[in-house]
């Protein structure tokens, strides 16, 4: 069963209704899903339509089962979104809260976190103080504090060093393992040939090639081609 299935008609915002057309996939548990797409695709719109921020939407998005009054997924944003005037544990602590996380879950999974990342010593601090990279860990550790059946996750590897960006992938593989399924928005192409399962490539505002990177060659006519010689085929002119 997948962790979320979206049938979108369309969808956009108010004046503009249909900034995103005919837009049908589903990630299934495991999974990692590369939502790719050259800038004014159509990509932050679907995922806003997956997160219920659109005022405009046709159409029906599933999670789970269908059955639970909450979905449970995961969003990790492009752009950091921290208070000013918190510091990192008490980011944590509030998240935590929001989630319903018990205390001890919280306190074990939150030191484990800012272990792998990093981020012990700076617990305290006010994440006003810290850089554009270590802001962008603090939103892969609020993402990662509740184990969600979905990880809807918007361009990760901005401002992450390397090491960082090898933690986070080891993550991402780790709760693919447990069943959680991934969306991934991403511009970095050979990184996406690699680590995903699968592909939604947008232009438009619709999708114009979905699947395995052999289903991506397929469609473009470039038996042997890299993901980004794909993607520059089927985006050319947009």
């Amino acid at each position: 069963m997948a962790v979320v299935q979206a049938s979108i008609e369309s969808a956009g915002y108010k004046g503009r209704a249909e900034v995103i057309r005919d837009i049908h996939f589903s990630v299934g548990p495991g999974e990692l899903v590369g939502l790719i797409g050259p800038n004014g695709a159509g990509k932050s719109t679907t995922i806003k339509a997956l997160l219920g921020l659109l005022p405009e939407v046709k159409g029906e998005i599933v999670f789970g089962n269908g059955e639970d009054s909450e979905p449970h997924y995961a969003y990790i944003p492009e752009h950091p979104v921290l208070y000013e005037d918190l510091t990192l544990w008490e980011h944590l602590e509030l998240a935590a809260s929001a989630m319903g996380l018990s205390d001890e879950e919280f306190r074990e999974r939150a030191e484990e976190l800012l272990a792998r990342y990093r981020l012990t010593e700076v617990r305290d601090h006010l994440t006003s103080s810290f850089s554009k990279g270590m802001q962008q860990k603090i939103m892969l550790v609020l993402g990662f504090l509740h184990r969600a059946e979905l990880y809807i996750v918007d361009e990760p590897f901005i401002g992450l060093d390397p090491r960082a960006i090898r933690d986070f992938l080891d993550m991402l593989n780790g709760e693919r393992k447990r069943g959680a399924g991934v969306l991934m928005s991403t511009h970095v192409l050979d990184t996406a040939e690699k680590i995903c399962s699968s592909f939604l490539l947008l232009s438009e505002g619709s999708i114009v090639a979905q699947g395995t990177l052999e289903d991506i060659r397929g469609a473009c006519g470039l038996p042997e081609a890299s993901l980004f010689d794909c993607f520059a085929a089927m985006t050319e002119g947009t």
